[in-house]
Order: C-alpha cells, then sequence, then structure tokens
C-alpha cells in the first residue's frame, strides 16, 4: 500500500556558525495528520549543515512511517536547488549531507522538493528553535557550572589553536588481528584469510581496551571491512561494547592483483621495474591491481558515507594497514608519502576527528598499549 506524506525541514544557527539545531515534521499529504517529529541541537554548527541535518532528520522519518512518495518542503532555497540538481554542492562539509539525504531519497517511490516561504515552515521552524533553546542553553549551564582552566581547554581540544567548529566525528581506527599471511610479511590484500589464535587474543585485548574508554557503550556504530580478519576482529569489539557490526566495502584492503601472497622480495624480483615505481609513486598499480590513489578515493567516500550518517558521534572502524593510512593523511591533510613513512602495528589503535567545518584533528597514531 502506497503512502503520500509531506516532509516539511528547517535548520538554523544562533552565530553562523554558533549553537545549531534542526527540526522536522512528516505529514499525511492527504490530511495533514503529523505522523512523526524530530529536532537535535547539533552543538556549534552553520546553518547549511543544521538544514541539510533536518532534511536527513525528515527523510528518515518517513521511511520509518513507512512513506512510498514523498513532498520534502523547506525555506532553504540552497537545499532544495542542490538536492534538485539544479546546483552544484562545492562545500565539502554539504556533501557528505547531501550524499546521505540521496540515498535516503532513493528508498522511496519518489521524492520531490520544492521551496517554500519561511511563513510556510512554521512547525518545522518552531522545532528547530526549540533545539537551538535546548542546545544554547545546556551550553551556558555547562559553562557556569563546571568552569574549564585555560590549560585544560588547549590540552584537551584542539579547538582553541585550530579555529575547528561544530561537533566532531570521532573515528577510533583498529587494525585487524595477526593472520598467517602477515606472520610471513606477504602481501595481503583482497584474499580473505582468518585470525590466527594470536590474532584473536589482539582482538581480545583491543575490544577491552575500547570497552574501558568513557562513553562507548551498544550505541557506538562499529564499521568494518567486510574481509574475515577485519569482521573477526570488528565482532569481538562489537561483542565488548553489546553493539553488532556493519561493514563498508570501501574500506577493503588495496587488491594487489599479482603481488597477493608474495613477499616483497618475491614480488621485486617478479616486476622490478613496476615495484621500485610503486614505491615511490602512489598512482602506479601492481599488475592486475589497484593503486594507493584508487584505495585513497574509496576511502575518502566511506568516510564521507560515515561522516553523513554518524555525524558528531564515535565510530569503531576496523580495517586494514592502507584505508587506515589513507583516513590518517585526510586528517593530517597529507600527501601520499605519508603511504610510505608511517608505519602500523597489527591491531592497533588511532584516533582522528572530523569536524564539519572541515578540520580534523589526529589525536593518536599506532597505539598497542593494550597489547602489552
Amino acid at each position: 500500500m502506497s503512502r503520500h506524506v509531506v516532509v516539511e525541514a528547517d535548520g538554523g544557527s544562533r552565530g553562523n556558525p554558533g549553537p545549531a539545531g534542526y527540526g522536522a515534521v512528516v505529514k499525511d499529504a492527504e490530511t495533514g495528520r503529523v505522523l512523526a517529529e524530530r529536532k537535535e541541537g547539533l552543538g556549534v554548527a552553520t546553518n547549511n549543515v543544521a538544514e541539510y541535518r533536518g532534511l536527513v532528520a525528515g527523510l528518515e522519518a518517513a521511511a520509518e512511517v513507512g512513506a512510498s512518495t514523498v513532498d520534502v518542503r523547506m525555506d532553504s532555497k540552497l537545499v532544495v536547488e542542490q538536492m534538485s540538481g539544479r546546483w552544484k554542492i562545492k562545500n565539502a562539509v554539504l556533501q557528505p549531507l547531501a550524499l546521505r539525504a540521496r540515498d535516503l531519497a532513493a528508498g522511496f517511490d519518489r521524492v520531490r522538493y520544492e521551496w517554500i516561504p519561511r511563513a510556510d515552515n512554521a512547525h518545522a521552524d518552531r522545532l528547530a528553535n526549540e533545539a537551538m533553546d535546548t542546545q544554547a542553553g545546556a551550553a551556558e549551564e555547562g559553562e557556569e557550572a563546571e568552569p574549564e582552566p585555560p590549560a585544560r581547554k588547549e590540552t584537551s581540544s584542539p579547538k582553541a589553536w585550530t579555529g575547528a567548529t561544530g561537533s566532531p566525528t570521532r573515528l577510533l581506527l583498529l587494525r585487524h588481528g595477526q593472520t598467517g599471511m602477515s606472520i610471513d610479511r606477504r602481501y595481503s590484500g583482497r584474499g580473505d584469510v582468518p585470525l590466527t589464535e594470536h590474532g584473536r587474543w589482539q582482538a581480545g585485548a583491543a575490544a577491552k581496551r575500547l570497552a574501558a574508554m568513557t562513553g562507548l557503550g551498544p550505541d557506538v556504530p562499529v564499521v568494518a571491512s567486510p574481509l574475515t580478519r577485519a569482521t573477526q576482529t570488528a565482532q569481538t569489539v562489537a561483542d565488548a561494547l553489546g553493539g553488532r557490526v556493519r561493514t563498508s566495502q570501501g574500506l577493503v584492503e588495496t587488491d594487489f592483483g599479482a603481488w597477493e601472497g608474495l613477499t616483497f622480495a618475491e614480488a621485486a624480483e617478479r616486476d622490478p621495474r613496476v615495484h621500485r615505481a610503486w614505491l615511490g609513486d602512489s598512482s602506479v598499480r601492481p599488475p592486475g591491481g589497484e593503486s594507493f590513489d584508487e584505495v585513497h578515493r574509496r576511502v575518502r567516500r566511506a568516510r564521507d558515507e560515515m561522516l553523513a550518517e554518524y555525524g558528531g558521534r564515535t565510530v569503531v572502524v576496523v580495517s586494514h594497514v592502507t584505508p587506515i593510512k589513507a583516513l590518517l593523511r585526510m586528517g593530517l591533510d597529507a600527501g601520499p608519502s605519508l603511504l610510505f613513512r608511517l608505519h602500523l602495528d597489527l591491531a592497533s589503535l588511532s584516533i582522528v576527528d572530523f569536524y564539519p567545518d572541515g578540520n580534523a584533528s589526529v589525536r593518536l597514531v599506532n597505539d598497542i598499549s593494550h597489547l602489552g
């Protein structure tokens, strides 16, 4: 049975950027009856980010009530024109939010976007303002109740010295545990090998560490490469947190092509010219394989999808050497030489924060203290 709904969404920021929030309401298209409401404070963000978050929340709510066709009505000309495909999305911060909205829209039979005057969007505007009131009030109460000394501000958050705004999405980057291929130091890309007994122990040690971290629990997403060594590690973590694992194809290891299963020396002997070039040029592909530049592009897409879906939250990401290096490279805004100069141990933990304004902060790299 088809269900036609109207989604009205809005978002705002007091300061742009400033304390921000969104509101969304889903109504039956024929009767006008309210089927769902959504509102949330977003920390510090821009108007456009808040408007997109309102759209995403509205589409999610429409899916939850079983909608098949959706009329989206917003007073944001920018969001309506961009989602209708008439304006390009040049702002890198908005791109993952628009991608999330488009993914949601693809689940309906039809979605139509319409600009409406602000006066006609009063319901969503009220919800957004209620969220902003709560957001601003919480910030004021926190400042009065627990004033932070200046020294703590500088050491606990990079905002004071980077200018980053908004609540970051924190990625806890965990490399999988040991496999038989890693013992022999062989190129291990798409080959689907399981953890060794020691690798399972490493995964358990990492899981205990993460479970002991403040704020981590069943609601923390665990996103993993679909390869067995990563999903085994991720499942151990999810079991410790009480959550579940979802996979992302974008987080798989490099396709090493003809070098899969070879040692460094064997690959160099097989293809000396290509191997030598590959060690210094991220655009070079192993025979039949994938270049590091190609890996970087797909990992960036996977990251953008996570930022859109889990914006402002902490996410455990279980993957492999190259994708984790790619995420750290994004956080550092570094060139491809980082791939050849950074070492990551098995079951190591790294942490990077991505802010909604495009800033980022790498907070930890290759920590294996939990394996000691």
